[in-house]
């Protein structure tokens, strides 16, 4: 990978960052909340890749993004799960409405 390949991705990877950091701290739904650090743990994964790629581990890099990806992929079932729990037990959809079961 050429130092400019390494450059492009790192940038896009922080525009995955920055546009999820948006979409998650302006949301007030749920699932949009959960769709914002979604695209900022995707960013993630694709700068550690990208940077452990271009060390020359092209093989490890792969493995790396495979197990990152799954990880990622059973995080968010099982916070999607919360959420349609919660929304079927009391039409909760909004983090404002979700507040109340702290108490």
């Amino acid at each position: 990978m050429t130092e400019l390949t390494l450059r492009v991705v790192l940038v896009v990877a922080a525009a995955l960052v920055a546009t999820g950091l948006y979409g998650a701290l302006s949301q007030q739904s749920i699932v949009m909340i959960m769709m914002g650090l979604e695209l900022v743990v995707n960013g993630l994964v694709l700068a550690a890749g990208g940077i452990w790629w271009a060390g020359g581990h092209p093989g490890n890099a792969s493995v790396l993004v495979v197990v990152l990806v799954t990880v990622m992929a059973l995080e968010m079932a099982m916070g999607f799960a919360v959420a349609l729990a919660l929304y079927r037990a009391r039409r909760v959809d909004l983090t404002d409405d979700a507040t109340e079961l702290a108490r």
